[in-house]
């Protein structure tokens, strides 16, 4: 029997993630443009036209005449239709994620957690930071080099670029002695553990209750230098002992159905804590999975102050980019050869808007607090394929940045590139489009490489005051936020809406894949 966060049932006993999401695009739609958002409930089309949906949160959001105001309202509608709309069953029955969250500080709902720590037994120095690439360790000079050829080649924007070169300048970011870092879904295969585990830092781990998932976060964390605790279930043993072969029977919690149980597992740690979103599940439960490390993320910052969000946002999304990288989209599509444009166009003509479609038309020009006007562009990169709860899910988070930076917590969002991550190319269209992607000016990285990049950016939002992660940072749009430190992997740059050059890329992919 499924419990803890769920979609809601309908009479006959059914569930609809197509009616929820779209409530939830409406209810954050509303601010913003209240006529599609009324529309949006007789869309018959939507996991066909989704993508039309999430592109007005970002274009309205940039044209209302109150554009940053407006946007931060938009984030809180939806998160609010969220809670409304999404359950979680008690033993006493279901109730609304918002009727949760006011649980929590009134009475136990769960039974409490038990806590085992450890550290590692390698050398106690924080490791160098150095990003494996295609076989080499780059360092010093290659990496220097290679940041610049990334950033001239539109990989990834001059301010990431910046916030890598300043981590190679500042060894001492990577002591993370100072730093309680919480990582839900702590074995993700994206994620920062194997760095972190090397930089001295103080890890609180969550992560599924299967013992092979933990022997292997035991592994990385036992060659470093962090400590760590981990949630062990209600009535393990009391002297647990380091040998994995004994705690890891007991280690884990289920964010879906432990919620109640892990806020307060964390509320009990002192001091200020980092809070990391990075688990992942398929289909409708990554809309689940989102929600319930948002209701935790979301009581931490009630709870106090300090404390920080981290989140690691697919380049596969809608956002407003800036000016720069909006012009370089538009003079992609405008300077093709007249080879390329030929070629093109009977299939454009053929496939109607299926085809090898501009990635950016037009700049759109947005009003600012001060009266100034300010141009961006915005690309649509999201892939059908990957379906509209994955693009609810990452929302999600876009929204809790959003709301948690305006209330002052300081929040690292960063764009990672598209990577060659199991859960990735187990979908054979996304495998073969990944094979072909260079022919579109696209870098596909393996994991180990986004690892090293993602988490010196996220060390980088937590030790300079001049990130736009810092809430002090003023910027003259919430969006600028996302803007900031992006390792698209080219899809920013392109000249064509992905999903409109995904078939010729995997076409590609598949000849490669069957020469190899």
């Amino acid at each position: 029997m499924n419990t803890g966060i769920q979609f809601p049932r309908l009479g006959d006993g059914s569930t609809s993630t197509t009616r929820v999401g779209v409530a939830i695009l409406r209810a954050a739609l509303t601010p913003l443009n209240p006529k599609l958002a009324e529309n949006s409930q007789d869309e018959s089309r939507w996991r066909r036209r989704y993508p039309l949906y999430f592109r007005a949160l970002v274009e309205d959001a940039l044209k209302h005449p109150q554009a940053a105001n407006v946007a931060i309202q938009s984030a809180r509608a939806g998160l609010d239709a969220a809670w409304n709309e999404m359950q979680f069953e008690l033993p006493t029955g279901f109730s609304s994620l918002s009727a949760l969250s006011n649980m929590q500080s009134s009475h136990a709902i769960q039974k409490p957690l038990q806590t085992f720590a450890f550290s590692g037994k390698g050398n106690s120095a924080p490791t160098p930071w150095a990003v494996p690439y295609r076989g080499e360790m780059l360092r010093g000079d290659s990496l220097r080099l290679k940041i610049d050829d990334w950033c001239t080649k539109g990989v990834i924007e001059d301010s990431a670029a910046q916030a890598l070169h300043a981590c190679a300048k500042n060894p001492d970011w990577f002591d993370l002695s100072d730093r309680q870092m919480v990582l839900m879904g702590a074995g993700s295969e994206a994620g920062p553990l194997r760095w972190l585990a090397q930089w001295r830092a103080q890890l609180i781990a969550i992560d599924i209750d299967r013992k092979p998932v933990w022997q292997k976060i035991a592994a990385i964390v036992n060659a470093g230098n962090a400590t760590m605790r981990v949630p062990l279930r209600f009535g393990a043993p009391n002297h647990l002992s380091s040998s994995t072969e004994e705690w890891t029977d007991y280690a884990g919690a289920d964010l879906l159905t432990q919620t109640p149980a892990l806020i307060a597992w964390l509320q009990a740690c002192d001091g200020a804590l980092d809070i990391a979103a990075h688990a992942y599940l398929d289909g409708e439960k990554h809309v689940r999975v989102a929600l319930a490390m948002d209701l935790i993320q979301e009581a931490l910052c009630r709870d106090r102050s300090s404390t920080s969000l981290a989140f690691m946002a697919t380049p596969t999304d809608v956002f407003a980019v800036p000016h720069a990288a909006a012009q370089a989209t538009i003079d992609a599509f405008k300077n093709r050869s007249m080879l390329i444009r030929s070629s093109q166009k009977p299939l454009r003509l053929a496939g109607g808007d299926r085809f090898f479609q501009a990635n950016i038309e037009q700049l759109l020009h947005s009003t600012l607090a001060d009266g100034r006007t300010k141009s961006y562009g915005i690309v649509d990169s999201l892939v059908l394929e990957q379906g509209p709860n994955y693009a609810l899910a990452k929302r999600l988070q876009q929204w809790r940045a959003i709301v948690a930076r305006a209330a002052g917590h300081r929040v690292s969002l960063n764009i990672a590139p598209s990577t060659t991550t199991s859960s990735v190319v187990k979908n054979p269209a996304l495998a073969a489009g990944f094979a072909g992607a260079d022919t579109f000016g696209i870098e596909v990285f393996e994991p180990e490489t986004t690892n090293a990049l993602m988490a010196a950016l996220w060390v980088r939002d937590l030790r300079d005051s001049s990130s736009a992660a810092n809430p002090q940072t003023l910027l003259d749009h919430p969006f600028e936020l996302f803007m900031d430190n992006a390792c698209h992997g080219g899809l920013w740059r392109s000249a064509y809406i992905p999903r409109t050059a995904l078939p010729f890329a995997a076409a590609l992919g598949w000849a490669r894949q069957k020469l190899a």
